[in-house]
């Protein structure tokens, strides 16, 4: 299973979140132009959304790819607070990006993907966990956030 969640990191934040931003700007980007404040966010993002992987790896025995999800609803960590770190993880990391790289075109991006979160979550994610996990979610989407507010 471990490889699964290797794969399943690489496959999905790895592309969303490293490979597209920096294909995006790879021939724009000019050192001196560099917001090195940026990397604030971008690490910050890097340590949440890795924390969320350990979580549903180690607490719900699956990987965050819709072809090995989560045996368990996964609670723990990150999860105490939001429902969807792993999403604003991601999102960090972004607009960490965007800082770092003085990039609109980043920010845009960043934009699009929290959106397309936001969409994923509502119309596909929250009913799944409905489904999948019916005697837990109730109580857990009370308690907790769908984000952090």
């Amino acid at each position: 299973m471990l490889w699964r969640a290797i794969f399943a990191f690489l496959a999905l934040p790895g592309i969303v979140a490293f490979a597209v931003p920096l294909m995006l700007v790879h021939d724009q980007f000019n050192p001196l132009r560099a917001w090195p404040i940026g990397l604030l966010p971008l690490v910050g993002g890097i340590f949440l959304l890795l924390y969320c992987v350990r979580e549903f790896y180690v607490a719900g025995r699956g990987t965050l790819a819709p072809w090995s999800p989560p045996r368990h609803l996964v609670t723990t960590g990150p999860y105490r607070y939001s429902r969807n770190p792993m999403y604003i993880g991601v999102a960090t990391i972004l607009f960490g990006w965007s800082i770092f790289f003085h990039s609109w075109q980043l920010a845009i991006y960043a934009i699009c993907v929290v959106i397309a979160f936001y969409l994923r979550v509502l119309f596909y994610e929250e009913p799944w966990t409905k489904q999948n996990f019916a005697d837990q979610w109730p109580q857990y989407r009370d308690r907790v956030a769908r984000w952090f507010f």
